[in-house]
């Protein structure tokens, strides 16, 4: 057995720097996978579907999902977050480019589209699941603000009325849309938020 003060690691044995590294590796893999199984997952079973099937596709055990996932919302959350901020900053490039209702109607039926085509989102923010708790906060802290920014622009503006709606109340208004769209098809959706829209018109600036 060499000496181990000369810089050669004894045999059979890994540096911990080294071996910690390889950990954090293979942690990120399962990650990758976990999160490439569940959006694959979440498309043809929906947002509730068994997680036992999302490990399964992954090619890891149970125990992992809820080692890095501990509530299903967790990994909701993760595997549309990339969504969820692109949403949240497509309220900005609407403002920059339309006048200040037209930004805000867009971003509505923006946000529709996302919520409406992911199988089972609507209902889960709708949830008194304690396991779906994450998932809700996370759609108010994210994408409130850049509504409330579109709301208030647009009441300055005098296009909308002042202090009839708050961002919250027309998130969740939509996403309960959401929850009876059938196969995809959001068009009744869409007429109900252009209604929205022209309900908030309504004697504004009077």
């Amino acid at each position: 057995m060499k000496n181990n003060n000369t810089g050669d690691r004894i045999e059979g044995m890994e540096p911990r720097q080294q071996t910690t590294r390889n950990m954090r590796a293979d942690a990120q893999r399962n990650i990758n996978a976990l999160l490439q199984s569940a959006m694959t997952v979440f498309e043809t079973s929906g947002v509730d579907a068994p997680v036992r099937e999302i490990a399964d596709k992954a090619g890891v055990g149970v125990g992992t999902v809820y080692r890095h996932f501990p509530q299903r919302s967790d990994l909701i959350e993760a595997v549309f977050r990339q969504e969820i901020d692109a949403c949240a900053h497509a309220a900005g490039d609407l403002a920059a480019r339309y006048k200040p209702i037209e930004a805000l109607e867009r971003w509505m039926l923006h946000y529709l589209e996302f919520i409406a085509t992911k199988r089972g989102l609507a209902a889960a923010l709708h949830s008194d699941d304690p396991a779906n708790e994450t998932l809700t906060i996370c759609f108010v802290k994210e994408l409130s603000p850049a509504l409330k920014t579109l709301i208030d622009t647009a009441t300055i503006a005098g296009e909308i009325r002042a202090d009839e709606v708050t961002p919250d109340e027309l998130l969740w208004a939509m996403a309960s849309l959401c929850t009876a769209v059938k196969n995809g098809d959001i068009e009744h959706a869409k007429n109900i938020v252009h209604l929205l829209i022209n309900g908030l018109r309504y004697r504004a600036g009077s």
